[in-house]
């Protein structure tokens, strides 16, 4: 587990008509602010990495589909520096992740249908405190699986 990233259990109320899938509240104590929510739709085996943010904190939930979600920790200092961490995520087993600054991430789509990836952001898009790397880049020790 890289250091100060959460994993939170969410809560799904179904019922005959469907169902209802908590994301992040106000009042939970892993809630630093609000910048903005976007939806991010990646097709089966996709890629989308790597991608650094160096201001914004990212919570990640996937409420359709299921994705491999890829965290680097390269943050000098940390107890976790240089660790790979894997996170399978989808509406079967539904979290909040919560990623902080300085962490790459990547995300691959899994199954056989387009996920849907929601991040409640707690800063609006900066095209410039983000960093990105290709997702070969030696740099990041991880190797995606089924590139064509």
């Amino acid at each position: 587990m890289i250091e100060d990233v959460r994993i939170i259990p969410l809560k799904q109320i179904p019922d005959d008509r469907g169902k209802v899938m908590h994301m992040l509240r106000s009042d939970a104590s892993w809630f630093d602010g609000f910048g903005e929510i976007y939806f991010s739709i990646v097709n089966p085996g996709a890629v989308k990495a790597w991608r650094l943010h160096k201001k914004m904190v990212l919570n990640y939930s996937v409420p359709m589909g299921k994705i491999k979600l890829v965290l680097y920790d390269d943050r000098e200092g940390s107890k976790t520096r240089y660790q790979i961490q894997e996170i399978t995520t989808g509406e079967e087993e539904y979290f909040l992740i919560k990623i902080p600054t300085f962490i790459w991430t990547g995300f691959q789509g899994l199954g056989t249908t387009r996920s849907i990836v929601a991040n409640c952001s707690t800063l609006p898009h900066d095209p410039d405190e983000i960093v990105r790397l290709d997702l070969r880049d030696e740099k990041i020790p991880h190797k995606w699986e089924n590139l064509g």
